[in-house]
């Protein structure tokens, strides 16, 4: 299911960009052959839902059958081998020439040598079509670097349309700010229904939260430049005292049956309210489609209810060329027209999606504005013009870092910690891991 492949993009992310401080390896790079008058490339795609492998295998089917020079040898690799396999293709000179490759892994792949830089190889055209808040995200020291396929928001707001009508609430004008979103889940909390569910435990804090920590203060706890902590800065408490008040006021679950990246518990209709990824609206068509006339989506609420700050994170997909590859221009050429050429393809993608997915690029929108499949979705439009445009990128520093923050939250919210006693041992606790991992100064510059 789509929360599956996010969750572990998230997880993944994180830990590679822990390498970031590490000497570079390099790739060991190159995969191209030559078979019956063809350049052979060799394209691996991690496995995501089913629909993704059947997607991608139609549309290398229908590159190969329009090229004369080019073939691309497709390959299908577990999720949960991708890094294992991938470094070893890479040690014995058989990496492939192209790749998927998350957002967050670019920064530490570039500085290990690993990715070819794109300027040059594809035109200035495709990197114009891109999405202005989201062309940083596959650049690396001003220089492009892998061509994004799609965003994820980490955070959506769900709602019971009928739940909120049948307590007096305004299904058209949702909660837009954090006071407004208290008051909501205290008419929505019944006897059987919660009127909320949002992370509570660490691990789903640490990364799902990071939208609303540039939400309360316009940055991450850790400065830019990754030198010190930054996690007591006094406007983080207006953000642990609203975890705090759902989960000690009893305006959530207790002890959520699922975590964050899963819907279930909204779809089997134990809350009225959710913060989800957008991965959660394929799993609500999946597995409770009953839902989806009842269901409406808006942003996440703001700190002061102003909608155009960002409350989500953006993760999702990118397509790489190796640094080492015999044949990177070729390779070059199937990412441009998969990715970055007809808008119809990618439209196509989106549409297979069931729309739980959003385009990053400027023509692809204008493409799906046609379709009536697009235009009549109930979520789709919501979450691409309100919540995307103003979605940041996920943070490419340690894990450990969003954990420690992760863990005052929940400390906070479960009264194991006052709320500046939380903050506190954040701040401690990420001043430790910029010592010990010698970050201070390592920081992306996009």
């Amino acid at each position: 299911m789509p929360r599956r492949r996010s969750t572990l993009a998230l997880a993944i992310s994180a830990a590679v960009a822990a390498s970031l401080a590490l000497s570079a390896c390099g790739s060991g790079g190159g995969g191209a052959r030559t078979e019956g008058g063809k350049t052979v490339i060799t394209f691996w795609q991690q496995k995501f839902e089913d629909y993704q492998q059947a997607w991608f295998k139609k549309q290398v089917d229908a590159f190969n059958a329009s090229q004369d020079k080019v073939k691309v040898d497709y390959q299908v690799q577990p999720a949960d081998t991708w890094a294992q396999k991938l470094k070893a293709a890479q040690a014995a000179g058989k990496a492939p020439d192209v790749q998927t490759t998350s957002y967050g892994n670019i920064p530490a792949a570039v500085t290990n040598g690993e990715l070819a830089e794109l300027d040059g190889l594809l035109p200035a055209s495709a990197f114009d079509d891109i999405k202005d808040n989201v062309k940083s995200f596959v650049t690396f020291n001003g220089k492009r670097y892998a061509y994004p396929m799609l965003v994820e928001p980490s955070t959506v707001l769900y709602y019971r349309t009928d739940l909120a009508a049948a307590a007096g609430l305004d299904p058209k004008n949702p909660p837009k700010s954090w006071d407004e979103l208290v008051q909501w889940s205290t008419k929505l909390t019944t006897p059987k229904v919660k009127g909320m569910t949002i992370a509570s435990a660490a691990p789903d804090l640490a990364w799902s939260s990071w939208g609303l920590q540039y939400n309360a203060c316009g940055h991450l706890p850790i400065a830019d430049d990754w030198s010190k902590a930054n996690a007591t800065d006094p406007c983080y408490e207006k953000l642990l005292q609203l975890y705090k008040t759902l989960y000690q006021g009893g305006l959530m679950p207790k002890t959520p049956k699922v975590g964050y990246a899963d819907g279930a518990s909204y779809g089997q209709g134990e809350v009225a309210m959710m913060a989800g990824g957008s991965w959660v609206v394929g799993q609500l068509k999946a597995e409770f489609p009953n839902m989806i006339s009842k269901t409406a989506v808006a942003p996440f609420p703001s700190i002061d209810g102003d909608q155009t700050k960002t409350t989500a994170t953006l993760g999702g997909w990118t397509l790489t060329v190796d640094a080492k590859s015999k044949a990177k221009q070729q390779a070059a050429q199937f990412v441009q027209w998969l990715l970055a050429g007809d808008p119809a393809i990618m439209a196509d993608f989106f549409k297979t999606s069931g729309f739980s997915k959003y385009t990053v690029r400027t023509s692809v929108d204008q493409a799906l504005a046609g379709n009536p499949d697009a235009s009549s979705d109930p979520f789709m439009k919501t979450i691409s013009t309100k919540v995307v445009p103003y979605g940041k990128q996920e943070p490419a520093y340690p894990y450990d870092i969003a954990l420690a923050f992760g863990t005052a939250v929940e400390s906070a919210m479960k009264g194991t910690a006052s709320i500046p006693d939380a903050l506190k041992k954040a701040d401690e606790k990420i001043n430790d891991v910029i010592k010990k991992q010698s970050l201070a100064g390592t920081q992306p510059r996009r």
